[in-house]
């Protein structure tokens, strides 16, 4: 994720990135511009349509055809951002859940070899989601002391291994009852925030929604130079690669961040979320 200030707009006028969306659609933008060129070509030189009223008029079929994609776009565009702020919310969550965990075993765990255990469990929690999340399943920044089976559901043995211990700890009768049942209820939100991230991940926008909106906006732009180069010339080639710029863009921006898990500049700092878990955790259970 890059961090920005938001108050130094004029600044973003001139800076690209690797994912701004005008670099990746340069290629698409100066072919639609020669298209439009071409089709204004050939109607103000060669084809008598300026004197028919009818075929003037043709753009404004695009007013109302406009209307409606920029409906369309508008949804699309926030329920990504819908799913990328759900994401966040989520590794909140996670957030609190291990600073808690972290403060009541800190409080309730005198035992130096236990609270090693629970903080390297912890920190790791974190670290295996965001690799399960991204499906490079190396797991390089688990503490290479943890035993676990790189085949299965990492997180969900981290997760069960946490609740092992605890319930050994009070089985050995250096956890009571009240306490096990309030340490339940946060190695509880470690499942939960597993499975809200996967609902995420898992879940993309309907294959038909999505196709849709990219054949409307490609149809709805090649179709702009024929009604427009009656009234606007070769002006009409900027035009539409404005227009081209502006519908394309907001598409991209809404593929990019409706998976929030993964490594994109737009993308949750979860690697920054995971070290902050990791420095919080060791902090309440030296």
């Amino acid at each position: 994720m890059i961090n920005y200030n938001p108050k130094d707009w004029f600044v973003f006028i001139f800076r690209f990135t690797k994912s701004d969306t005008f670099l990746r659609l340069l290629p698409l933008l100066i072919g639609v511009g020669v298209y439009a060129g071409l089709v204004a070509y050939v109607e103000l030189n060669y084809l008598a349509f300026s004197q028919n009223e009818h075929i003037r008029n043709v753009g404004l079929m695009h007013s109302v055809l406009g209307f409606v994609l920029s409906m369309l776009l508008v949804f699309r565009t926030n329920t990504a951002y819908d799913r990328w702020w759900e994401g966040r919310k989520i590794w909140g969550s996670l957030t609190n859940c291990s600073r808690n965990l972290a403060l009541k075993l800190q409080a309730c765990v005198p035992n130096p070899e236990d609270r090693l255990f629970f903080r390297q469990m912890i920190s790791s929690y974190a670290f295996a989601l965001k690799s399960h999340l991204r499906g490079n399943e190396d797991y390089q920044e688990l503490d290479p002391v943890l035993d676990l089976s790189r085949e299965a559901h990492v997180p969900n043995q981290i997760a069960a291994a946490i609740f092992g211990r605890v319930n050994h700890l009070h089985q050995m009768g250096s956890l009571s009852a009240g306490q096990l049942l309030v340490l339940n209820d946060e190695i509880k939100v470690l499942t939960e925030v597993t499975g809200a991230s996967e609902r995420i991940k898992n879940t993309p926008i309907p294959f038909t929604y999505s196709v849709f909106i990219k054949k409307f906006i490609f149809f709805y732009v090649m179709t702009l130079p024929f009604g427009w180069s009656f009234s606007m010339g070769f002006y009409v080639i900027p035009v539409v690669m404005l227009i081209l710029y502006a519908m394309a863009s907001l598409e991209l921006i809404a593929e990019e961040i409706e998976n929030p898990f993964g490594t994109d500049d737009n993308d949750l700092p979860i690697d920054q979320i995971c070290h902050n878990i990791q420095k919080h955790v060791g902090e309440l259970l030296p």
